[in-house]
């Protein structure tokens, strides 16, 4: 039987398609749940409205839950209120830093945070680093510079 408990276990297996080590769910990215019946609609919203990934993650969704049992999946997407790094749980930043992508620290909507505010390094915890390119391999991430342990990073920005 497919209830709203299950969709969500279901979906909290479905990886964010650019960080295969966290999933949908633990990015804040799925954001609500709608059932009815066998059909069910889900609520996500992108890191950015312009994510290359948001196709990927659509039929991700869809193919997850049609293999559950669902009938009919619709995946609405929302860009009100914008995505937040504050929705990513404390379990996807462990497994963001463990993944060597160093995450946002929370800022609860007050973004006073710059680019060149120091950001502890994902390998060796040293806040000695520098930002080497603002942008990453995605808008949503930038690249950082170890001086401690001599490595490159990326660090998820704060949004």
């Amino acid at each position: 039987m497919v209830n709203e408990e299950t969709i969500w276990a279901a979906l909290a297996e479905v990886a964010d398609p650019e960080i295969p080590v966290v999933s949908l769910v633990e990015m804040g990215i799925v954001r609500g749940v709608a059932l009815d019946g066998q059909n069910v609609t889900v609520t996500i919203t992108p890191t950015f409205s312009g994510c290359p990934a948001l196709h990927a993650m659509q039929a991700d969704i869809v193919t997850r839950l049609k293999a559950l049992g669902c009938a009919e999946v619709r995946v609405e997407t929302v860009l009100h209120p914008p995505w937040s790094s504050d929705w990513i749980s404390d379990e996807a930043r462990r497994k963001l830093k463990a993944f060597g992508l160093a995450p946002p620290p929370p800022h609860g909507g007050h973004i006073t945070l710059t680019f060149f505010d120091p950001v502890a390094c994902p390998y060796c915890d040293s806040t000695n680093t520098s930002v080497k390119n603002s942008f990453g391999p995605t808008l949503c991430r930038a690249i950082h510079y170890c001086h401690n342990c001599q490595q490159p990073f990326e660090q998820f920005k704060p949004l």
